[in-house]
């Protein structure tokens, strides 16, 4: 019996010297997980991918049979080169980590690549499809390239054997055009920065016609400045014409959507932007001898027409027709000036009658004969039978007045 109660003494003792609290528990499956999976790379397919407005990104990645939370630091995002999307397969490279708090488990990405196309290819579609819908490809807002310029501006690297065959080709073309250079990179980091600068220098300058930006042909890498958002705005934004050269004829680069004119290569660009000297030469002869001949058709044109006209009946006898209008003339001053003298002679006699009229009219002319008007009152009055005795009446002569009463 008692060796009984020692052995259940010393089970109990062992049973509480193995009890862990949770965070004991969870702090050494952290140290044994992140040991264990210091770094390691995973593939699988991106769902619920949320891109947090602190920079982070956040993500589950799934195969069949499992799923594990991951994230992508924004010190780690802010160099991927395209935008994870949902249902994406891809290989991320990091270390699991446990978040002791919740005891989750995730992995902390430090890189992330697409499984099939690479992630050039995947942010080059992302980023043509995003400029697309914002209309940026449009044809409406394509710039016409200047006929004659005077002056080409040229975005490129210094030392590239690309600018060298521009030069040379636009020299040859035509000796006296004005080339402004802006040297830049074309590759690395930064370079897509440098070349939207200095297109916007150009911009500001503004005394250049058109713009050739671009460089020889490369690696999908070595092309890759022309791809970037900055450098396709700054193409967009332009007033200046700006034609794309950028690689080899079959390079395509979000660049030559944007651009006003795409050339194949810049070689080509610099044909496109100026038409060869004898050519253009060419075309004044042809114009002046195209001017001349229509202005020698339109004299010997008008030179006829005079001598038709000075053959002409109405050309020769001009006295005959000022002589008719003359004589019509004075028919019509005869008869306006008769009208007018038998209008004034019938208005003067009915001023006349008139005027008899109101002399016969006259009050004073009637005083003057004899008669005389009594008023009373103020008033006329037209009848005896108004006037009463001892009323007070007025009578008015024709060379006076004289107040009377009635008796």
């Amino acid at each position: 019996m008692d060796s009984q109660l020692s052995l259940l003494s010393d089970n109990v003792d062992e049973e509480q010297r193995q009890v862990l609290s949770v965070t004991q528990v969870t702090r050494q499956l952290k140290q044994t997980i992140e040991s264990k999976f210091s770094s390691v790379s995973i593939v699988g397919e991106i769902s619920n991918f949320k891109f947090h407005t602190s920079g982070h990104m956040y993500f589950a990645l799934k195969d069949a049979g499992a799923t594990i939370s991951a994230v992508i630091w924004k010190s780690k995002a802010q160099f991927l080169r395209f935008t994870p999307e949902d249902g994406m397969k891809v290989v991320v490279s990091g270390r699991i980590t446990l978040y002791e708090t919740r005891g989750n488990y995730q992995i902390d990405v430090w890189s992330l690549r697409p499984v099939g196309a690479g992630e050039l290819q995947i942010a080059f579609e992302q980023l043509k499809r995003r400029l697309g819908a914002e209309g940026l490809f449009d044809d409406r807002y394509k710039k016409p390239l200047p006929g004659f310029p005077e002056c080409v501006g040229i975005v490129t690297s210094q030392t590239g054997a690309a600018l060298q065959d521009m030069l040379h080709i636009l020299r040859r073309r035509f000796p006296g055009l004005e080339v402004i250079l802006a040297a830049v990179r074309v590759q690395g980091a930064g370079a897509g920065r440098e070349i939207a600068q200095a297109i916007e220098d150009f911009n500001s300058y503004g005394c250049v016609d058109v713009l050739i930006v671009g460089r020889g042909g490369g690696s999908v890498e070595d092309l890759w400045s022309f791809n970037e958002e900055v450098v396709a705005r700054a193409i967009f934004n332009s007033t200046i014409p700006v034609i794309s050269a950028v690689g080899h004829e079959i390079d395509f680069t979000i660049a030559d959507f944007v651009a006003d004119l795409r050339a194949p290569t810049p070689s080509a660009a610099a044909e496109l932007v100026v038409a060869e000297r004898f050519a253009i030469l060419e075309t004044i002869r042809n114009n002046w001898y195209y001017i001349q001949e229509n202005v020698s058709n339109v004299v010997g044109y008008n030179k006829e027409r005079i001598r038709n006209l000075l053959k002409s009946h109405a050309f020769n006898t001009p006295v005959d027709l000022l002589r008719q209008y003359k004589r019509r003339v004075n028919e019509l001053e005869r008869n306006v000036t008769s009208t007018m003298a038998h209008r004034l002679s019938m208005l003067n006699a009915r001023a006349e009658s008139l005027r008899h009229q109101l002399i016969a009219l006259d009050p004073n002319a009637v005083l003057r004969r004899g008669y005389t008007i009594v008023r009373k009152h103020g008033r006329v009055v037209g009848s005896h039978a108004l006037l009463k005795s001892k009323d007070d009446i007025e009578i008015t002569f024709h060379d006076g007045k004289l107040s009377s009463k009635v008796s």
